[in-house]
């Protein structure tokens, strides 16, 4: 049952082999570590089919993009998140696994974009950070009052009562976003009260987190008014984390029975992974 549901799955949300090493590494190894034996790589990407040789391949190329490093230790094989790599996680992981900021509006965020090669760059930069486009050289953002790294490009807060709304309107693909969040909605209803094999239990929580991940890092949390008439990022929200705390006491117990690094078993780091439970309990 639980491997139909696997192929399901795959068939309305395709996996590409980096993408989901990355997701391994945010909801297993990063909050126990950060450091994972190749083979364990290799056999969590075959439960969604990604075979031994593209892991390699996507693995290197995490090693070449500066994400995570090797080591040998004999004949294994052991890749660690780099220091910069993992600041980027710890972001990743409060938008994922964290109640999401209802805060009060304080205002927006305005990023001048620079004319130039270097554009392009920062706009990729600040798209990661759930940057919209508002006008061909301005980025804009939702303030609720929460820090942003440095942006490398000249930082305003506009805090009057000026509606920016208008401005706003359009900076962000909502209707792609909508459709994702529809489908995610669709395709991870089914599991609801699933019951499955410490090995399935991990797989599609993987492929939870994978598909719910490219939702919250695309989010900005506009404010009601600009949302889609029949939003349901609340409602997708709610599934994840009621999916995820269902499938969680089968997926650790994979990960605790096979999981290493160089010095044995992964150790979870306690604080950590009672606050991702406490967090999602109460989403």
């Amino acid at each position: 049952m639980s491997t139909a549901l696997i192929d399901q799955i795959l068939e309305s949300f395709p996996v590409r082999a980096g993408a989901f090493i990355v997701t391994l590494y945010g909801d297993v190894v990063a909050p126990r570590g950060g450091e994972v034996w190749m083979g364990n790589i290799i056999e969590a990407c075959k439960v969604v089919g990604i075979g031994e040789s593209r892991v390699r391949t996507a693995v290197s190329r995490l090693v070449a993009a500066g994400q995570i490093e090797g080591e040998k230790e004999g004949r294994k094989s052991y890749y660690r998140l780099t220091e910069r790599a993992s600041d980027e996680f710890g972001r990743a992981a409060r938008l994922i696994y964290r109640r999401p900021n209802v805060a009060r509006l304080k205002g927006w965020h305005l990023v001048l974009l620079p004319h130039g090669a270097e554009r392009e760059a920062l706009v990729s930069r600040l798209t990661r950070l759930r940057f919209g486009m508002a006008l061909p050289h301005l980025a804009i953002l939702p303030d609720r009052g929460e820090p942003l790294p440095p942006l490398g490009a000249p930082h305003f807060l506009a805090t009057t009562e000026d509606d920016l709304t208008e401005v706003a309107r359009g900076a962000w693909h909502m209707e792609e976003l909508e459709e994702r969040v529809d489908r995610f909605v669709t395709g991870f209803a089914p599991l609801k009260g699933i019951r499955c094999a410490p090995r399935d239990a991990l797989g599609l929580r993987l492929l939870l987190v994978h598909t719910f991940r490219q939702i919250a890092l695309a989010d900005p949390m506009l404010p009601v008014p600009m949302l889609p008439q029949d939003w349901k990022g609340p409602e997708a929200r709610n599934l994840f984390a009621r999916l995820y705390l269902e499938l969680s006491p089968a997926a650790d117990a994979a990960i605790a029975e096979t999981f290493v690094d160089r010095d044995g078993p992964l150790t979870a780091d306690p604080t950590r992974i009672a606050r991702r439970i406490a967090d999602l309990s109460y989403s």
